[in-house]
């Protein structure tokens, strides 16, 4: 067999592998943390959103692991609060945009553009884009928990 046909079979069995297994590593994480960082929320206190109503930087001494993110905690209690009951507190959607999880896609979400909604915490990628989601809020918020958890596989 001549070397080129050696190649192009190569080259095409390489492109079949993968093809094949390419979807199999296509799964987003389900906590949004960012590119170069592993800070569910940004960082921020998803417990402060409740008790305190804004965002507020949590601290590397008051941190704990959950769903493979690093979350951070203005104090001990905080912390620990999270911990007792993580999904009360973590943002939904993993702290994807909401907005873009309705539409069937994912997004950043943005920990200082959010939104509580029926005890629950939702981030938005932008001010613009939180504005389309709060024009129909429960049919995006319904549309979300639809496409939750399916999205990430996209």
């Amino acid at each position: 067999m001549p070397r080129r046909s050696k190649l192009s079979m190569l080259f095409l069995a390489l492109a079949a592998l993968f093809a094949a297994t390419s979807g199999a590593f296509a799964r987003q994480p389900e906590i949004y943390t960012g590119l170069f960082s592993s800070l569910g929320a940004g960082g921020y206190d998803v417990v402060a959103y409740f008790t305190q109503k804004k965002p507020v930087e949590g601290s590397a001494t008051f941190a704990t692991e959950y769903k493979g993110a690093t979350w951070r905690f203005v104090s001990a209690a905080n912390r620990d609060a999270f911990v007792k009951n993580p999904t009360a507190y973590a943002p939904q959607y993993g702290g994807y945009c909401a907005w873009a999880v309705s539409q069937n896609y994912t997004a950043a979400g943005d920990p200082n553009v959010w939104k509580i909604v029926n005890g629950k915490l939702y981030l938005n990628y932008n001010t613009e884009v939180q504005t389309m989601w709060n024009a129909g809020l429960a049919k995006h918020i319904a549309d979300g928990d639809r496409n939750w958890p399916s999205v990430l596989d996209k």
